[in-house]
């Protein structure tokens, strides 16, 4: 992917859109994970942004997820 991106926005920032490429692209950055950990953690704990930050955390940090 190219750089070009770097300034676009996301679609809603407060939710993870995984369904489309450019916010995807976003997120991952933003949140400096892969596209496999934001997928787990938004099916973990569902596409707001604050509880997938949160998740990425404690998946950082060895602890599993709370639901």
């Amino acid at each position: 992917m190219s750089d070009d991106r770097k300034h676009l926005a996301p679609l809603d920032p407060g939710r993870v859109h995984l369904t489309d490429p450019e916010d995807l692209y976003y997120w991952c950055r933003e949140l400096h994970c892969t596209e496999a950990q934001l997928t787990q953690a938004v099916a973990s704990v569902g596409p707001h942004v604050t509880a997938v930050r949160e998740q990425l955390h404690r998946l950082r940090q060895g602890q599993p997820g709370l639901r």
